[in-house]
């Protein structure tokens, strides 16, 4: 059968959650690109529509609870040095209670919010492409 990523395009999700100007990252400890600061997300299982696996991805990484969501963009990232390649439909969300935690510390080890003037040198290539997408109004 394979593994999604690995040996055949796998898609993904991933959500930009912003709070008074900042995005909040996670440290990422596993492939792909590990080491670096990404969105919280993951893959979209099999009969899950994608807006219902963001929630669920982020809800299980962060510990927050998510309220409403919305569309920003889709990503393609080919990622050579780990040779995995995802199609990633990305949310924004302004619209959650709670703090964020460490859920998922065998995935991920820090977490911080960033304005854009702000953000971490090594950034995984969803987080650069989410970035791209998301307004000036969205860091203020």
């Amino acid at each position: 059968m394979g593994k999604p990523g690995i040996d055949f395009p796998g898609l993904g999700t991933g959500l930009a959650i912003l709070r008074d100007g900042k995005l909040l990252l996670y440290r990422r400890l596993k492939a792909p690109e590990a080491g670096f600061w990404s969105i919280v997300g993951g893959k979209v299982d099999h009969m899950e529509p994608a807006a219902r696996a963001v929630v669920r991805e982020a809800e299980e990484e962060s510990g927050l609870s998510i309220g409403e969501i919305d569309y920003l963009c889709t990503q393609e990232v080919i990622v050579d040095a780990d040779c995995q390649h995802w199609v990633s439909l990305i949310y924004v969300c302004k619209d959650f209670s709670g703090e964020p935690r460490l859920m998922e510390p065998d995935k991920l080890s820090d977490f911080g919010w960033f304005g854009r003037g702000e953000l971490p040198a090594q950034l995984s290539e969803f987080a650069k492409a989410t970035i791209a997408h998301l307004s000036e109004a969205d860091f203020r």
